[in-house]
């Protein structure tokens, strides 16, 4: 109703009949009992009159009915804990209290002077009215459905206007329950008051309130109800002043996106990182329980009944301790991969410098990593002569005592992500790169990009100022210091990663069968419920690959617009799953 706390004054109101027109004659009450199963389309969505329904699987699957992105309202709810208890992770009870407004023998005082109060006039005022609403944070409305329906008889559609600008600078919704659906009780409502934050007159949310409840007043009806926030003191405080006295009246909300902040409780105290925070705020969403446990480090407590699963990021209490073995140790989870019959690279241990080298001349190019590690750390890619795979062996061993070479697969660097063995996302990984300017040099552009790539991602992608980018600036013919020409695109990594500056790209509804298959094949040969898997491909529509690495711990942030974290929470809490198609 009240969604918004305009700014208004302590002045009282009286209607300016000039400015509103003339006001209709109340019409005859609606022969007939009150409508059942009674809603109403409102242009943000519909406003549904729970008392009018026959029964509570009758309300809960019209509540299923909501749109996307739209916001519907079951009010006058009688038996709220019955309703809940039959659809307890789609629907919940609105936090907000009700205010009504007795109409007999209420009058409103003329508003301030500035701004006139009317129905719409201008099809262009709606739109004004949804800027409104986006600068508010409010639902938009459907533009076309609101000015058609500008002569209604059940909405009530008002702006304030700047008398000398013309523009609007506020709204308010009015419903005509007897309009609605015959209602024996002969009551109103007032719906999304908002009024512009830039707006330069005081009072108008007061005048938009007056002028709809002047308006239902001389149609004979008996009071107009608002809902404001529990937590909203100061405009509790204004409709109490107004003569609003609380009633005990509750509303049904869906759990959707927009509803989230209303039905999660409170965020965290402490933040993690956006690995963590995606899922602990879909967890949140469901009404399942969060505790940090180790905000540094990024473990945290999910619980749900007598269910709690401790996660760190996307690893979980699931993933056993073979698993994660698996996928810690490079050279067993490539074994595990070969023995399943999967592609994947030919690979072996650092040895002596001969035999480093006999097996550069093998294969001609090699990628050396260490052993165990993440986030990239350590590995070199591309290396072609022995004194660079000398030292790349050395930088590797500075992260894990063993080292592995492995032959260089080309093709696209697909990061493909499985949970309860099915592909979720599909992701192209591209590596850090700048480009030229004319004028600044290829260490400033790093620098730029980097910083640009951390605001992004909240401090978890930056571009690391070391001997691996120089080498990479290096292999391409250039030096730190050189000014890059403008246009020109310059990769200054080798690897993909994110923590290194890279970029996600969605390629999942372009992923082969083949790519598919051999995904959910990997995942089963290591036994994980939850995995990264980072393949070389030379087509995301095409059969061929070879699967590099898996992550026991992968990502699910940055793979918009795949539902990662939806599915990650569905593997946990498999009963907390959303209804298909909602929000």
């Amino acid at each position: 109703m009240a969604s918004e706390a305009p700014t208004m004054t302590r002045r009282a109101f009286r209607l300016d009949r000039d400015r509103l027109g003339s006001l209709p004659a109340p019409p005859p009450q609606a022969p007939g009992a009150r409508k059942t199963n009674a809603a109403i389309e409102c242009g943000w969505g519909r406003l549904l009159f729970a008392h009018t329904f026959a029964s509570s699987a009758d309300l809960i699957e019209a509540m299923r009915q909501e749109k996307p992105g739209r916001r519907d309202i079951a009010m006058y709810l009688e038996d709220p804990h019955v309703v809940l208890s039959q659809a307890p992770h789609e629907l919940f009870l609105d936090p907000s209290h009700t205010f009504r407004l007795r109409l007999a023998g209420w009058r409103a005082r003329r508003h301030p002077r500035g701004f006139d109060v009317h129905r719409l006039r201008r099809r262009a005022d709606v739109d004004a009215v949804n800027r409104i609403y986006g600068a508010r944070g409010m639902v938009q409305v459907d533009p076309e459905f609101v000015w058609s329906q500008r002569e209604s008889d059940a909405l009530t559609h008002l702006v304030a206007t700047d008398v000398v600008t013309s523009e609007v600078i506020g709204s308010v919704t009015g419903v005509d329950h007897a309009a609605a659906f015959h209602d024996p009780e002969n009551g109103s409502s007032l719906w999304c008051l908002a009024v512009d934050p830039q707006a330069a007159y005081p009072g108008v949310g007061e005048a938009l309130v007056g002028a709809l409840a002047e308006r239902f007043r001389s149609r004979g009806r008996s009071f107009m109800d608002l809902s404001v926030l529990h937590d909203n003191a100061s405009a509790i405080a204004l409709y109490e002043k107004l003569g609003f006295q609380r009633v005990p009246v509750f509303a049904l909300k869906t759990k959707n996106s927009i509803n989230e902040k209303l039905f999660a409780g409170p965020p965290t105290d402490t933040p993690l990182n956006p690995y963590a925070m995606i899922i602990i705020n879909e967890a949140r969403r469901r009404g399942i329980g969060v505790e940090v446990l180790d905000a540094e480090a990024n473990y945290f407590r999910l619980s749900l009944g007598g269910r709690s699963v401790v996660c760190r990021e996307s690893l979980s209490e699931l993933t056993s301790a073979i698993a994660m073995s698996r996928c810690d140790d490079k050279a067993v989870s490539r074994r595990v991969l070969a023995a399943a019959g999967l592609s994947v690279p030919d690979q072996t241990t650092a040895g002596t410098p001969e035999e480093d080298r006999a097996f550069l001349d093998r294969h001609g190019r090699v990628v050396v990593k260490p052993l165990r590690g993440e986030q990239g750390h350590g590995i070199t890619v591309d290396v072609r002569d022995p004194d660079t795979l000398a030292e790349a062996v050395e930088r590797a061993r500075r992260v894990c005592d063993t080292v592995l070479l492995e032959q260089l697969v080309e093709g696209q660097d697909l990061r493909v992500l499985v949970i309860n063995h099915r592909v979720v996302a599909a992701a192209i990984r591209r590596p850090a790169e700048i480009t030229g300017t004319g004028d600044r040099s290829i260490a400033e552009l790093i620098e730029a990009q980097s910083r640009r790539r951390a605001a992004a991602t909240g401090g978890e992608s930056t571009i690391p100022m070391d001997a691996e980018t120089e080498r990479c600036v290096r292999t391409a013919g250039y030096a730190m210091d050189d000014v890059l020409p403008e246009g020109q695109v310059l990769a200054v990594r080798k690897t993909a990663n994110l923590h290194t500056g890279g970029t996600l790209h969605d390629v999942t509804d372009q992923l082969h069968p083949a790519l598919v298959e051999a995904s959910v094949k990997a995942a089963q040969a290591l036994d994980i419920p939850v995995t990264g898997l980072d393949l070389l491909v030379p087509d995301v529509g095409g059969p061929d690959y070879a699967i590099i690495e898996a992550n026991e711990r992968p990502g699910l942030a940055n793979h918009e617009p795949q539902p990662t974290a939806e599915r990650f929470i569905d593997l946990l809490f498999p009963y907390s799953a959303v209804q298909p198609g909602r929000d």
